[in-house]
């Protein structure tokens, strides 16, 4: 479908990348990955004809649509939400248009026969792209998609001026989705989705036909969407078949090697300086000493990746708190007329690790402030509890932040017993390197400053941490540090996140906030998501109404109920067969029952005690063999009309 040979990008004379040369084949699904700087978010650019390569071509077959979804910087307005949306069919619309020209033309007088059959086969052409587009349901196409991604029936009049920037892109998503492109470039396309969101995409894109590349920190969406990986490593690129793991697998394998080539290389170095240092002002050895100073220079060191294992942060000792850190007590709160809670009642204990999960704008943000006192509340109560110091990181925590000093004051500010190395460290964990440490906070983007901020948390000593969205700018590396360091805490956590493997090995409860309503799970993330689909808490569906008209087509429809019949079948099928096999053995058993009763009865049984008790007693054990195949049947009979009744 698109082949790239041979390309080539640096910026500032340093190379991103070179030579590359790949081919994307339709329904190819994969991960890139790469270290922050490598030129993932470029290559995507050069894909999507936004930016040049220094050399190279990209060859793409006639007609080749690409969507590509950038990380951030998207602003729509000056049309309605369904109104934007509905713009990204614009190839629908195209075809439409020349579907009427074309009729049109048709019915004109004094046609020739050649310039019929022209008109009749361009009119077949456009019915078949018609067709391959499902522009038939595509206005109900567009509507599916909001809601998937979140939007409530009641924004669709709505400008998207309106909306936030997490909001935009959510828009931007959609119309990448909607547009039916032949391949998706997705850059960290979870940023602003909530769990329900996310799950809704993870679907949308297992059942997407083209092909897709994805650069993404959330390793759970990329394990469930893809199954190959590019990566771009010291400047070259590389094709894994297999998903992000088996690549996670390799890559060790190879750091294993390059940490062995960096030792001999390192030993290689060390003996030829020595040589140079000890012959230098020999006349004899002039010529291997020139020989030895030029290889040297020509020699290219080898770039040793960064080891997260060997990088170990953990929080200072908390102050020991009281067993209850924080109780809420029918808390209310509203914007206006907008009601957020209505008597919440929470209580949060000494060590427990918890998870606010739920859909954007539910209050998952609202109640984490008021949790970490950094909201009012209309009404309630709100105790702390006895010596519960609270630390909360915001989304918008770095607007905080002194600009005018640099990184390595901000941090060094508040820690106790860290020596700079120790705080570089750190610091490096969270993706400043070098001489970054020494920027002004005023200059770095909110990316940078958020990473900041999240790092001051690491410092400051609190048996109690709020964190809302803390993975949103660390690529997996770092998350990887956090979760490390937030699974050792002694103290007590709430998380408002959506990264489903960055709270596996973290929170032993999940809080789910819905519609002005609080649930609690007492379980991890897993079992939340079990739950959830169990209890079928995200029932969006494909569905909406507006006023008391389903918009649902009937080919939704159709594909609906054969889902909802696949469903049925591969919930009863086990029990039926079973059942089936029981109402067999039921009837042989009948069977030889009423042939042991005929024989019973004849005069000529009793005249034979021998036979008369051998009658008996097999007819006792059949007996005993019906009455306890008859109750597993009435048992498993109940069982499947129970499960066929969820399915009415």
């Amino acid at each position: 479908m698109i082949d790239i040979s041979d390309i080539s990008l640096q910026f500032g004379g340093k190379y991103l990348f070179q030579n590359v040369s790949f081919r994307i084949n339709s329904g190819d699904k994969a991960a890139l990955v790469g270290a922050n700087g490598s030129g993932k978010s470029s290559l995507f650019k050069i894909l999507s004809s936004q930016l040049q390569p220094e050399k190279g071509t990209i060859s793409k077959q006639k007609r080749t649509t690409i969507g590509y979804l950038p990380q951030d910087h998207v602003i729509h307005s000056g049309k309605t939400l369904i109104e934007e949306a509905s713009s990204a069919l614009s190839d629908i619309t195209s075809l439409q248009i020349k579907e009427l020209e074309l009729t049109e033309a048709l019915s004109a007088k004094n046609i020739l026969p050649d310039e019929q059959q022209d008109l009749i086969n361009n009119l077949g052409e456009v019915y078949q792209r018609l067709e391959e587009l499902d522009s038939y349901s595509s206005s109900s196409n567009v509507e599916k998609i909001l809601v998937g991604l979140g939007f409530e029936e009641t924004d669709f009049n709505r400008l998207t001026d309106e909306f936030s920037g997490g909001w935009q892109m959510r828009i931007a998503l959609a119309k990448i989705l909607i547009s039916q492109n032949d391949m998706l470039l997705l850059d960290e396309p979870t940023n602003h989705l909530d769990i329900d969101s996310l799950e809704w995409l993870i679907t949308f894109l297992k059942s997407y036909k083209g092909a897709m590349i994805i650069v993404s920190h959330d390793k759970h969406f990329i394990m469930q969407t893809t199954s190959k990986t590019y990566e771009i490593f010291n400047n070259t690129f590389s094709i894994f078949s297999g998903n992000y793991n088996a690549y996670l697998k390799y890559k060790d394998e190879r750091d294993e090697q390059l940490n062995h080539k960096y030792e001999l290389q390192q030993k290689k170095i060390k003996e030829t300086k020595r040589f140079i240092e000890r012959f230098r002002y020999k006349n004899t050895k002039a010529k291997q000493v020139q020989s030895r100073i030029k290889q040297l220079e020509k020699l290219e060191t080898i770039e040793l990746p960064q080891n997260e294992s060997d990088i170990k942060i953990s929080f200072p000792e908390p102050p020991k708190s009281g067993k209850v850190n924080i109780e809420l007590i029918s808390i209310n709160k509203s914007y206006g007329n907008n009601q957020i809670f209505s008597g919440v009642d929470l209580v949060i204990n000494r060590g427990e690790k918890i998870a606010f999960v739920g859909p954007n704008g539910a209050g998952k943000t609202t109640l984490a402030k008021i949790i970490a006192d950094n909201l009012d509340y209309n009404s309630g109560e709100r105790i702390l509890g006895h010596n519960t110091i609270i630390s909360y990181y915001a989304q918008d925590v770095a607007d905080n932040l002194q600009p005018d000093i640099d990184i390595i004051e901000t941090v060094d500010g508040i820690a106790e017993n860290k020596t700079i190395g120790e705080l570089r460290s750190i610091l490096g964990a969270f993706l400043f390197k070098g001489d970054d440490v020494f920027k002004k906070v005023g200059v770095l983007s909110g990316g940078e400053k958020s990473r900041v901020a999240l790092a001051k948390i690491l410092l400051t000593k609190s048996n109690f941490i709020v964190l809302d969205e803390p993975t949103n700018h660390l690529d997996i590396s770092s998350k990887k540090v956090l979760q490390k360091a937030l699974i050792n805490f002694s103290g007590s956590l709430i998380l408002v996140s959506h990264d489903v493997d960055f709270l596996q090995p973290i929170v032993s409860k999940v809080v789910e906030i819905r519609k002005g309503e609080i649930q609690t799970f007492s379980g991890g993330i897993d079992y939340y998501m079990f739950k959830r689909k169990e209890l079928n808490i995200n029932d969006a569906e494909q569905k909406i109404t507006i006023g008391n008209k389903s918009v649902t087509s009937k080919k939704e429809q159709k594909r609906i109920e054969a889902e909802k019949r696949q469903a049925k079948y591969n919930a009863t099928k086990d029990l039926i067969s079973e059942i089936a096999l029981l109402e067999k053995k039921i009837e042989d058993l009948e069977e030889k029952e009423k042939k042991i009763e005929i024989t019973l009865a004849k005069p000529e049984t009793y005249n034979d005690p021998k036979k008369t008790f051998s009658s008996n007693e097999e007819f006792k054990i059949i007996k005993e063999e019906l009455s306890g195949v008859t109750t597993k049947w009435e048992e498993l009979s109940e069982a499947l009309v129970n499960i066929e009744s969820q399915f009415e």
